[in-house]
């Protein structure tokens, strides 16, 4: 069975290869953010999870990991934000794929990768109130007053008067539709993707 199992793994270097190639679509993909409606225009959606979510679904959780780690070093280089909005990212990031990679490798079938993916979309989403909580905003209130942060919110839901009542109104649901969506268009080319990044004859 362990000689069986060893046999289907994918060579090392091929998973270094396409981690390395994952980590460069997400970098791209992290400077390609846009504003949506309904949330404050400094809240961006980007897509850039979704090939951490491939690549652990592909190789499981670690790769998954490394993509969210490299594609946030990189975008280090280029950012002011002094790396807080890098560490918030690569947390939030490693909620979504550490589970979705971990179930699937446990329970390699379609309804264990959206058992995993929909617990990782989860996680994030309630984790991405603390961490914005106690890291994030702390840290924007070095450049901008709280007051103008909550006015930005309540312009939007007058009733959106704490910090804490802004995160759970609308930055947790805009995480979960933004993870969510990022499992939707993995299920949609994770099939026809999966023996190419593999190296498998199709």
């Amino acid at each position: 069975m362990n000689n069986q199992k060893s046999a289907n793994r994918p060579p090392m270097i091929r998973v270094l290869v396409v981690t390395a190639m994952m980590s460069a679509v997400a970098t791209v993909l992290m400077f390609l953010e846009f504003p949506v409606p309904l949330v404050p225009s400094f809240i961006k959606m980007d897509l850039s999870e979704l090939p951490a979510l491939l690549t652990a679904f592909l190789f499981g959780p670690l790769p998954g990991v490394a993509v969210c780690l490299v594609k946030n070093l990189i975008n280090l280089l280029t950012t002011y934000s002094g790396g807080v909005g890098e560490l918030a990212n690569f947390l939030l990031g490693v909620c979504f794929v550490l589970p979705a990679g971990w179930v699937y490798r446990v329970r390699q079938s379609r309804g264990g990768a959206l058992l995993g993916a929909l617990a990782g979309a989860a996680a994030m989403a309630l984790i991405s109130v603390p961490i914005n909580y106690f890291v994030v905003y702390p840290a924007y209130t070095l450049i901008m007053p709280m007051e103008a942060i909550l006015g930005m919110y309540q312009a939007i839901n007058p009733h959106a008067d704490t910090l804490l009542k802004c995160l759970v109104m609308f930055n947790m649901p805009f995480t979960l539709v933004k993870a969510l969506i990022s499992v939707a268009v993995t299920f949609l080319i994770y099939k026809p993707l999966s023996p190419i990044l593999k190296g498998k004859r199709v």
